[in-house]
């Protein structure tokens, strides 16, 4: 197969045979900034953080409402409630309460980390591009099969222009390997996954995305 400049790059079919050549767009050529893909990985894991640890303060519990004991006189510390926190059973001071930990950056850093997340794949010689992906009816062996002979057999990402239920379904089953749109294309899954398998189509989806 011959060699592609630096920024173009063969697109192949399904059997890895050469069918024609493709500029990538120039968010592949982007400076790599790895401080600013750690923070939007960091911000997609915050944003999936369930946040629902809780306890209860002594105003939640039941009880505690008579003073155990007379205030004066008995010989013991002076007590108003048994459901205080000093007490076994009592409420929890400063505990966790339900929350959100979502967070997001800027437009332009989360755009910013995603060309650099993809110009990072390029530097490392692990996209494919492909001129699509057809599958008539969802088959698993089908998909392996394809990815295989593309080079992907490993981890991989497949990036398709469309929502594809036969091409979802045949990847679902398969480890290491996850199908998504141009539209919800992401650093952390980009940065997850060897290899990056593209269909054509979604090139232009993937530049006007990334677009300053």
């Amino acid at each position: 197969m011959p060699e592609a400049t630096e920024m173009e790059t063969v697109v192949v079919d399904s059997s890895n045979k050469e069918v024609s050549r493709v500029t990538l767009p120039d968010a592949f050529a982007s400076k790599v900034s790895e401080p600013l893909m750690f923070e939007q990985v960091l911000s997609q894991r915050a944003n999936r953080r369930a946040g629902t640890a809780a306890t209860k303060t002594r105003g939640m519990l039941r009880g505690g409402g008579s003073k155990p004991w007379r205030q004066k006189g008995s010989g013991r510390a002076r007590a108003g409630s048994s459901r205080s926190p000093l007490w076994r059973g009592g409420g929890t001071i400063f505990g966790p309460s339900p929350r959100s930990y979502a967070y997001r950056l800027p437009r332009a850093a989360r755009r910013a980390a995603l060309r650099s997340a993809l110009s990072q794949k390029r530097r490392e010689g692990q996209i494919t591009v492909v001129d699509s992906i057809k599958l008539e009816q969802p088959k698993t062996k089908q998909m392996r099969q394809i990815l295989d002979d593309i080079g992907a057999g490993g981890s991989a990402l497949v990036v398709i222009a469309e929502r594809n239920s036969a091409v979802e379904l045949s990847a679902r089953n398969l480890p290491y390997t996850k199908v998504l749109t141009a539209a919800v294309l992401n650093v952390e899954d980009v940065l997850r996954h060897d290899s990056l398998v593209i269909e054509q189509g979604a090139l232009p989806m993937i530049e006007e995305r990334v677009s300053s």
